[in-house]
């Protein structure tokens, strides 16, 4: 991003809608402004306000550039917080740093001039370089990656007792460690990048990637084969060390593999009572290395696999419930993947929020006329105050936030792209959060629900939600009432209500 565009985006927390003194930094607030006015000619005022005109004009959201922000603003307080704190921004390294534009009938678009087409672990230290400055540029805190995303993948696995671990020495299990040249490759980039970090940058979540190599082919955690179970479990174990080293708050389980192609050949019993009994192992090496961040399953319905076993919310709730994990884990919820399950990303994300489990969102959509995941960023402004309006009932998202789980298109193959796109989705959900902030201050959509549900806001009703009101009473109020007025649902209104804050 060349310098003036980063320059802009500084003078844009600054000047847009500077007749609202609460947007202005601490200095320029309260008496400040009437305090110059006195101090400058009359003048010399009306050509400061002027200057300061023209840069909202270019800087705000009737800008035309595409590289300034034009409705986030990382340090205005809405609802009680900064903006930064309720969006917690990531950077996904696959997509941005992995992404090539290669699809099932066609060969990569992109070529990124930091890539030298090797998967070498030298290309990886310049890819982990070309990471941090892009997140630097962009000016978001988190990122977050994939453990063969980041290092190649090695040819062995084997017993050693060579192993330099990155957890701390006190919670090395006595004996034999695990070494592999993938973790040898994975060590060496990941002390890259917790050079690279500094103090601010963290990963908004790690994992492992146990989806892409052949042995995973049956799943990891769901595998026929023992061999692949314990291959998938010594991954993990250093994929939760490698995020407890680089001081990420969170780790996700996506099981793209964990689940069948047909039940002809499948023992979904046996296979659900194993991906359990691998949760409930993690939990334990979490704890053991004092990794006090929150482990997340991301729901999806399928592709891979055709039937996923945390096809969505609601059954990873009831997973969580029945193996006793769910005071343990909490859920990633990604807008494509609802989509695919054949709900919105609303409808998931309360889900997931009335169940207390809602941790962190997977920014992203898909296309309606087409049937797979297509990974797209976030663009539409109704379905980011529909997401926000969860967020915000939520009380927000940390230690969780939200992930760009989202790339480019095959055709779009310019660094700018990159720019463009994280832009574009920030400024999609901060618009969303201002539409919601509107909604609350208005009232009248609150208002309508809480009138639709205001017959239960009686003495019966309060007995039926205390689950004191048996058949019996029942029974004896619905003689003595008789038939029942059904009001208006009011749907309409509610649309209008909702799409008047758009």
């Amino acid at each position: 991003m060349p310098a003036a565009d980063a320059a802009q985006i500084i003078i844009f927390h600054t000047t847009w809608k500077i007749l609202d003194p609460k947007l202005l930094p601490p200095p320029m607030q309260s008496n400040w402004l009437f305090g110059e006015v006195k101090k400058m000619k009359a003048v010399k005022f009306l050509l400061w306000v002027l200057c300061l005109h023209i840069v909202s004009l270019a800087v705000g959201p009737s800008s035309k550039n595409p590289l300034v922000f034009k409705w986030y603003n990382a340090q205005e307080e809405i609802l009680g917080k900064k903006m930064k704190d309720w969006m917690r921004f990531s950077v996904a390294f696959w997509h941005t740093f992995r992404g090539t534009g290669g699809d099932p009938f066609g060969a990569s678009t992109k070529m990124w001039p930091w890539e030298d087409g090797t998967n070498s672990v030298a290309m990886a230290k310049r890819r982990m370089r070309a990471n941090f400055e892009f997140i630097d540029k962009l000016g978001v805190d988190f990122w977050c990656f994939h453990d063969r995303d980041i290092a190649p993948d090695g040819k062995t696995l084997e017993v050693s007792n060579l192993h330099v671990c990155l957890c701390p020495l006190n919670v090395r299990l006595s004996g034999l460690e695990v070494e592999n040249e993938s973790n040898a490759n994975l060590d060496e980039v990941v002390a890259l990048a917790k050079e690279l970090q500094g103090r601010k940058i963290r990963p908004l979540w790690g994992t492992a990637q146990l989806f892409m190599h052949p042995r995973y082919m049956h799943g990891a955690a769901t595998s026929s084969e023992l061999g692949v179970y314990a291959y998938g479990a010594a991954q993990v174990k250093k994929a939760i060390e490698v995020t407890h080293y680089l001081g990420g708050e969170n780790y996700v389980f996506w099981g793209g593999r964990e689940g069948y192609q047909t039940l002809l050949n499948t023992d979904m019993e046996r296979e659900l009572n194993h991906m359990a009994r691998f949760l409930e192992a993690a939990v334990a090496y979490k704890k053991k290395i004092g990794f006090n961040g929150t482990l997340l399953i991301e729901p999806k319905p399928q592709e891979p696999t055709k039937h996923q076993y945390d096809w969505d919310a609601a059954t990873s709730a009831n997973f969580l419930r029945k193996y006793g994990l769910a005071g343990e884990f909490k859920l990633n919820i990604e807008c494509n993947h609802a989509t695919l399950s054949g709900h919105s990303c609303h409808h998931e994300l309360e889900t997931a929020r009335i169940n207390g489990l809602l941790g962190n969102i997977d920014a992203n959509t898909g296309d309606p006329q087409i049937g797979w995941d297509t990974d797209q960023f976030l663009t539409d402004i109704g379905e980011a105050t529909m997401v926000m309006l969860s967020v915000v009932r939520n009380g927000g998202l940390a230690p969780g936030g939200f992930n760009f789980d989202a790339k480019l298109r095959r055709e779009s193959t310019d660094v700018e792209d990159l720019f463009i796109a994280h832009i574009s989705g920030m400024d999609t959900l901060a618009r969303g959060l201002r539409n919601v902030a509107k909604l609350i201050e208005d009232g009248s959509l609150d208002e309508l629900v809480l009138k639709r549900y205001q017959s239960f806001d009686s003495e019966l009703g309060a007995l039926v939600e205390a689950g004191k009101a048996d058949f019996e009473l029942l029974e004896k109020k619905a003689m003595e009432w008789g038939e029942p007025k059904v009001p208006s649902a009011k749907q309409e209104l509610a649309e209008m209500i909702f799409q008047s804050a758009l």
